[in-house]
């Protein structure tokens, strides 16, 4: 399979097994209602995986804001990964990266018009963002294993370079729990396809993953924008097409470093990858070296960065006005392949309008409850997707 990274330390399965026998313990006790988990009256979309590693989750949460935001009030809800600050937040115009973190930075940088928040306890944060905030739709970033959560669409990310279905549990592969989690999902998109995969891989993949019937199967592939400056204003825009000539210096700060590097081939032979791991906080040490290493670079020759990375970059002090002068990041989208698009947005914009607080006070006190839900000790009902 085309760009294939999936690799097994088979002289640690021993342990997977171990580890295994925890988390089917842990979704055990939620399944038989020990742990509790929590619905809510508020359209809950919840976008995650069950694999170590990126799947694309910032693009696929992007694209659900970019596609719900000029219709219905948007909040993004993250637990802010390697933040400084601690406990419930809501992004405000002086919020740093180092408050909120790097992909709620970049949404929020993005995205001005809807509400941003960070909690580690995710159902703390909905209350918070539910008493203050007359919301749509919350959108939760990275919750798929926040099982104290109940959400209406619950979307799987499945990286088609490591496919579940050929993966292993952790320490000897990277799922973070066993192959069942999947059937938790209400969609499951299939990221980072190439975009030759031929009609006979939709199918065999499709088979492969075993799906339920009440589950939508989706395929994504990645695309890229025009290149523009980070630090410089009034700079041109440069196509991939222009680096041919040019020496890069790939400069990343994230969990699948390859895949960018696999896509950059074709355009440039020419790039020095400068990787460090996923979200990294540059300290002086590391601003020295990508100074050194662009130095010593042939001319031409530019630095490109993610929009993930360029978040902490900007706020990081240091950097030559050599690098400063010719660093560019390059815009990620996801694109939906076989036609799949317009179902996938009928899909999600039928489920908030459906749900939402002005459709559910059009309905007045009496509505429904879906057959598959559960109330809680907090009286809270579930909006669920399977039975929109």
């Amino acid at each position: 399979m085309e760009g294939d990274f999936i690799k097994i330390n088979e002289w640690l399965l021993p342990l997977s097994w171990l580890y295994g026998l925890v988390v089917k313990l842990r979704n055990l006790l939620f399944e038989i209602g020990i742990l509790k988990s929590r619905s809510f009256n508020v359209p809950i979309i919840s976008v995650g995986n069950i694999t170590v590693g990126g799947t694309g989750k910032t693009p696929h949460v992007e694209y659900l804001i970019e596609l719900l935001h000029t219709k219905f009030k948007v909040a993004v809800l993250s637990r802010g990964y390697k933040r400084k600050s601690r406990g419930y937040m809501v992004a405000g115009k002086d919020t740093t990266v180092y408050d909120i973190g790097d992909e709620p930075f970049q949404m929020r940088q993005k995205f001005p018009d809807i509400t941003v928040a960070v909690d580690k306890n995710r159902c703390h944060g909905i209350d918070q963002l539910t008493d203050d905030k007359q919301l749509d739709v919350i959108l939760l970033d990275d919750a798929f294993q926040h099982r104290y959560v109940k959400p209406g669409i619950n979307i799987l990310l499945v990286d088609y370079h490591r496919l579940i279905i050929y993966d292993k549990l952790l320490p000897a592969g990277r799922l973070r729990e066993p192959l069942s989690g999947k059937d938790r999902a209400d969609i499951v998109i299939v990221t980072k396809c190439p975009q030759s995969l031929k009609p006979m891989e939709y199918r065999v993949i499709t088979r492969a993953m075993n799906l339920y019937p009440y589950q939508h199967l989706y395929f994504t592939t990645i695309s890229y924008g025009r290149l523009h400056s980070i630090f410089r204003k009034n700079v041109i825009r440069k196509e991939l097409d222009e680096l041919k000539d040019e020496h890069v210096l790939l400069l990343t700060g994230i969990a699948s470093p390859k895949q960018l590097e696999h896509d950059l081939s074709p355009y440039t032979s020419q790039f020095t990858p400068l990787t460090f791991s996923d979200h990294h906080q540059f300290k002086r040490k590391d601003i020295e070296q990508i100074n050194a290493t662009f130095a010593a670079l042939p001319s031409p020759k530019l630095v490109i960065t993610t929009e993930k990375d360029a978040t902490r970059l900007k706020a990081t002090e240091g950097l030559s006005e050599e690098v400063k002068d010719n660093t560019y990041v390059l815009p990620i989208n996801i694109t939906f392949m076989q036609e799949q698009e317009d179902m996938f947005n009928e899909n999600i914009i039928g489920y908030v309008r459906k749900n939402s607080r002005n459709s559910i006070l059009a309905k007045g006190k009496d509505v429904h409850k879906p057959k598959d839900s559960h109330r809680t000790g907090n009286g809270t009902r579930t909006i669920s997707f399977r039975n929109n």
